[in-house]
């Protein structure tokens, strides 16, 4: 609830323009914010930082691992102009918010950072009004993680999934979850089952909602129906992406639709039933390959910053190819620095690098919006109220698009 009141107030575009060329010469310790870090990444990192830079050590503060709750952490502390966040993790969904309300240092002048060797559509996350106002940390495509030792061949449409279903009733098991709670994870699982159908939220011009299409409607009809006939199992409406990852280690699901993170994690978990009988597929739309959602973070520096060179190094990096790797490596993020993903040693290590490069390529971004809050709001209700089935698909999407416009036009 908290994203939309941070989204609904336009704020006051470039307030912090002054602070932005204060402190861009500066040098000296600084602070790095970010989400928990679950798969022990961030500290190894800023422990090799902190070695080969005694003068300008970084400090790590943890937020939850609830993402409404972090953005609702960071838009306190921008607002209070606390010059102890000086680097910020960002979803890639923010980017737009906090940059129309005069938060990030522009990427420009001194603080310019190469994008050259990033994947395009990373870079196009961190951009805003055609400037730059972050750097790509890391990116996320969704994965369809799958019980190989049920399923022979991964499906490739969502008819096919559903067909398979059969195989999770006679295990005893559920077939497939994703993310479900009234969340942003909700708003992710939607955009991708319209889009996977060949719908769209939002028209080419970013602004113009799209949603009362026929299109549209078989996609998210797809996930009502997949719920009404069990296919979906009841518990999986109170999802987000932790509960479908222990539900599908515990060995519960046939079928799971979550970030690369997973990998990594149920391979290793002590209490993973599934660390050699899962594997890694894209996610199936009506006609084959569904167009994932475009997920990731990216690090921006705040205008309050006091210490910006330093700020500035630091965001190079967290972009250099050894960083990228250990990402990879240690917490099965997705790179955003193209070449690594034909790293061979890092494919012998990480074989679903290829699956995770076509689900990135293939990505579909969400409303890049400086109003992203009140947008997703808009379609986490009437999504949640079609799949409890207290509204028909037709209505939440009607309501969904005029929802979405009002947003838009505030």
């Amino acid at each position: 609830m908290g994203l939309a009141l941070a989204g609904c107030s336009s704020g006051s575009s470039g307030s912090g323009g002054g602070d932005a060329a204060s402190g861009q010469d500066s040098r000296g310790p600084i602070t790095y914010v970010q989400g928990k870090d679950n798969s022990n990444v961030v500290r190894p990192l800023i422990a090799k930082w902190n070695k080969a830079h005694g003068d300008e050590k970084v400090t790590f503060k943890e937020q939850s691992d609830q993402a409404d709750q972090q953005h609702d952490d960071l838009v306190q502390h921008f607002q209070a102009k606390d010059d102890n966040y000086d680097v910020v993790d960002v979803d890639v969904v923010w980017t737009a918010e906090f940059a129309a309300k005069g938060w990030l240092t522009p990427l420009t002048g001194k603080m310019k950072v190469d994008t050259s060797k990033l994947l395009p559509a990373t870079v196009k996350t961190a951009t805003y009004n055609n400037t730059l106002y972050a750097a790509p940390q890391t990116s996320d495509g969704a994965l369809l993680y799958y019980r190989k030792d049920l399923v022979k061949t991964p499906p490739t449409t969502w008819k096919e999934m559903m067909a398979d279903c059969d195989i999770a009733k006679q295990a005893g098991i559920g077939c497939y979850a994703g993310q479900f709670a009234k969340y942003e994870g909700l708003t992710v699982n939607a955009s991708e089952a319209i889009n996977g159908a060949g719908g769209s939220v939002l028209a080419k011009n970013g602004t113009t909602p799209t949603l009362t299409t026929k299109d549209a409607e078989t996609g998210l009809q797809n996930l009502v129906s997949a719920f009404k006939d069990g296919n979906i199992p009841a518990a999986a409406i109170t999802y987000q992406e932790e509960q479908g990852r222990t539900a599908f280690e515990d060995g519960k699901l046939l079928f799971l639709r979550n970030w690369p993170y997973v990998y990594n994690l149920a391979k290793t978990d002590g209490s993973s039933t599934v660390k050699d009988t899962f594997g890694v597929a894209p996610i199936p739309g009506v006609d084959g390959v569904g167009a994932s959602t475009l997920g990731g973070h990216n690090a921006a520096i705040s205008v309050y910053s006091k210490h910006k060179a330093t700020a500035h190094d630091f965001l190079e990096f967290l972009e250099s190819n050894e960083t990228q790797k250990f990402f990879a490596t240690q917490g099965s993020l997705a790179p955003v620095v193209a070449s690594v993903y034909s790293d061979s040693e890092l494919q012998s290590k990480l074989p679903y690098l290829p699956t995770l490069l076509k689900s990135i390529k293939s990505a579909e971004p969400r409303p890049v919006s400086p109003y992203y809050p009140a947008v997703t709001k808009a379609i986490q209700d009437n999504t949640y109220a079609a799949l409890k089935g207290s509204k028909s698909v037709k209505s939440a999407l009607s309501d969904m698009q005029a929802a979405v416009k009002a947003a838009s036009s505030s």
